[in-house]
C-alpha cells in the first residue's frame, strides 16, 4: 500500500513539473520568439507573470497528489524541518528532473517552428546564453564561464539564495495555520505570489532558476535538441543547481528562528 502511494506521490511530481515548464519556459518562448518583439521591447514583466501563473496552476494540479514540491529545494528544506521522509528526497528528486525535462520537450514541440528558425536558441534555462541574457543584458558577448550578462557568479549566487529563500519563506507561511498566510486552496495564490515577487525584484542577477531541477531538466533536453554552449564552464551547476539548495535550507532555517517561535497558539 505505502508503495503505490509512493508511486502516486511521484507521478503527481512529474506532471506537476511537467505542467510548470511546459508553461514557465512557454513564456519565455512566447515572448523571446514573438516576431512583434524586436530585442529592446523584451518583456521581463511579462516573463515574471508567466512563471508565477505556471507555479499556481501546477501546484493546483498536483498538490492534493504529492504535495506539490516540484522543486529539489524545497523537497530538502521539508525533510530536513517539517518531517518529509527523507527515503523519499532522492525518488521526488528525480521525478521532478523527469517532468522539467518532459516539459521542456512539450515547449520544443510547441514553438518547434520559432526555434528553428532561431537557431534553437536557449529559451530552456537560466544563465549566459539565456534568451533573456542576449536580449536583455546583450550577454552574448560575455564569458560564460564567469558571468551571467554584467553580474559576476557571486553575484548570481546571492540572488540565487535569496530567491530560493523567499520562495520558501512564502511556502511555510501559506502552509502555516498559525500565522497569517492563506490556507487551504488559496495559499497556493501566495506561493505564485511569491514567485511573482521573487522575479521582479530579484530576478535580474541569475534568471531566478530557484529550482534546481526547473533549470538542469530543460537545460538537457535544450543540449539534445541542438542548443549550443548549456554546459560550457561551471556555472550552470553553482547557481542555478547548488545554490537554490542552500537558499531552500536558509529560507526554512531563518523561518523558524525569526517566524515559528513568536506565532501565538492555535486557537481551539
Amino acid at each position: 500500500m505505502k508503495k503505490n502511494a509512493l508511486v502516486g506521490q511521484l507521478i503527481g511530481e512529474v506532471f506537476g513539473t511537467f505542467i510548470l515548464i511546459l508553461l514557465g519556459d512557454g513564456v519565455v518562448a512566447n515572448v523571446g520568439l514573438a516576431p512583434r518583439l524586436a530585442a529592446g521591447a523584451y518583456n521581463w514583466n511579462t516573463i515574471t507573470i508567466g512563471w508565477a501563473m505556471a507555479v499556481i496552476v501546477a501546484v493546483y494540479v498536483s498538490g492534493g497528489v504529492s504535495g506539490a514540491h516540484l522543486n529539489p529545494a524545497v523537497t530538502l528544506a521539508m525533510a530536513l524541518k517539517r518531517g518529509f521522509a527523507w527515503a523519499k528526497v532522492i525518488p521526488y528528486w528525480i521525478a521532478q528532473m523527469v517532468g522539467a525535462f518532459i516539459g521542456a520537450f512539450g515547449v520544443y514541440l510547441v514553438y518547434f517552428d520559432g526555434l528553428k528558425a532561431a537557431g534553437m536558441p536557449n529559451v530552456w534555462c537560466t544563465g549566459p546564453g539565456s534568451v533573456f541574457g542576449q536580449a536583455f543584458w546583450g550577454a552574448a558577448a560575455v564569458p560564460a564561464v564567469t558571468s551571467a550578462g554584467p553580474y559576476t557568479l557571486l553575484i548570481a549566487c546571492v540572488a540565487e539564495i535569496f530567491g530560493t529563500a523567499v520562495l520558501l519563506w512564502g511556502i511555510l507561511a501559506a502552509g502555516d495555520s498559525k500565522n497569517m498566510g492563506l490556507k487551504d486552496n488559496l495559499g497556493v495564490l501566495l506561493v505564485g505570489g511569491a514567485v511573482l515577487a521573487v522575479g521582479l525584484s530579484l530576478g535580474g542577477p541569475s534568471g531566478y532558476s530557484i529550482n534546481p531541477a526547473r533549470d538542469l531538466g530543460p537545460r538537457i533536453l535544450g543540449t539534445l535538441v541542438g542548443t549550443k554552449g548549456l554546459f560550457d564552464g561551471i556555472y550552470w551547476l553553482i547557481a542555478p543547481v547548488l545554490m537554490p539548495l542552500v537558499g531552500g535550507v536558509l529560507g526554512i532555517l531563518t523561518y523558524d528562528w525569526f517566524v515559528t517561535p513568536h506565532l501565538p497558539e492555535k486557537k481551539q
